[in-house]
């Protein structure tokens, strides 16, 4: 008798023993890195001078978790072209053109772990030489984006504006049409958007915002455009 209960106590322990609780995953993924310079929509008078038109600036960023490298996207406001570098440090030394807006961020990568962060983006405007103002950044289109398509009737236009000294931005022309040179649609308007815009079936629109400030200066968002179905 003792033997059996003995094999049976032996059978529910092994029994028990193999009930397997479920593991949580634990997130191993690059988190998102925090920028901390150039500083958003300001002047960065920083860097290092190398010719009237060029200077060195250090970008830096706090560490992001499990991560192993990253990729700087510095994008130059007025030509859209788009520049990325690797690093495996929190910083990165880049030559830069002068007097020249730029938006940058940083994506977060790892070599063991699936997966991959993106920062906020920032603007910034590397000094000139005896720049005094700054024209606004050029606007930032939200919506329709690039490329949308969106249903015929009527849509909202929508941007925002955004300047290195607060408040200088006095109003935007919009220029809108069906063909990749726009007419001026509406000018000299106070709000970032304008509402009930008519557009028609099977059409492709072209549109961008210039932005004006109070000493004159301008930006030009650059061409967008958009289907309606």
């Amino acid at each position: 008798m003792r033997k059996l209960l003995f094999i049976l106590s032996a059978m529910l322990l092994v029994l028990s023993c193999g009930k397997i609780n479920p593991v949580t995953p634990v997130n191993t993924s690059p988190s998102h890195a925090t920028l901390t310079f150039p500083i958003q929509n300001a002047v960065c008078v920083s860097g290092v001078t190398v010719s009237d038109s060029l200077s060195t600036v250090i970008f830096t960023w706090n560490p992001s978790d499990n991560t192993d490298n990253y990729d700087l996207y510095l994008k130059n406001l007025l030509t859209g072209t788009v520049k990325v570098q690797n690093t495996i440090h929190p910083q990165l030394a880049l030559t830069i053109l002068r007097n020249t807006p730029f938006s940058w961020y940083i994506v977060s990568k790892s070599t063991k772990f699936p997966g991959t962060a993106q920062s906020d983006t920032w603007k910034f405007y590397n000094a000139g030489l005896g720049t005094v103002t700054y024209a606004p950044f050029p606007a930032q289109i939200t919506a329709p984006t690039y490329g949308k398509s969106v249903a015929a009737g009527t849509i909202n236009l929508t941007w925002t504006g955004s300047s290195v000294n607060p408040n200088t931005i006095i109003n935007y022309d919009v220029y809108f049409g069906t063909t990749n040179s726009p007419p001026i649609f509406k000018s000299a308007i106070a709000d970032s958007f304008v509402n009930s815009v008519n557009v028609t079936s099977k059409s492709t629109y072209y549109w961008r915002v210039v932005t004006h400030d109070f000493s004159g200066n301008t930006s030009d968002s650059g061409l967008y455009q958009f289907s309606v179905n």
